[in-house]
């Protein structure tokens, strides 16, 4: 919580970035070393030690510039997060209206310090742009998806 890390939907776990606050222009250096964030209006979610020493602990988000510090190399997976439920129930009849119209469909547990959650994935995609184009497909649908990195 204290350190200084970042989570990131899609840069690859253990990516070196540069995390610029536009409002005062603090600039820190992070890794990004988690998944997230799961909120559609959010790019990067920080440790609270990276929010501190870039000057945002008060507002809780602030707009801010990401630029990598190294050359990624885009050779991962994608998936897209449909939804995400608290009922197993909810999960599992989202699973199957979606699985009429898609391939793979899976249902991924987690847990947080709220409680337990059934996140609603669809399919294992090699590129980015194939990824969002299967969410531009579930936005139809009548969801919210955010495209993941799988790693």
């Amino acid at each position: 919580m204290n350190g200084i890390s970042a989570a990131h939907r899609t840069l690859p776990l253990g990516t070196t970035i540069r995390v610029t606050n536009l409002e005062n222009q603090k600039a820190l250096d992070v890794r990004v070393n988690d998944r997230g964030p799961f909120a559609r209006n959010r790019v990067i979610d920080l440790s609270y030690g990276a929010a501190k020493e870039l000057g945002f602990i008060a507002q809780g988000t602030v707009g801010v510039r990401i630029e990598t510090l190294e050359p990624v190399q885009d050779t991962g997976q994608y998936t897209v997060q449909a939804a995400v439920f608290a009922e197993m129930e909810n999960a599992m009849m989202l699973k199957d209206r979606l699985s009429k119209k898609f391939e793979v469909i899976s249902i991924v547990p987690f847990e947080s310090n709220v409680g337990k959650f059934y996140r609603v994935r669809v399919g294992a995609y090699a590129s980015k742009e194939k990824a969002e184009l299967i969410a531009g497909k579930l936005v139809l649908e009548g969801l919210e998806p955010i495209v993941v990195r799988k790693d």
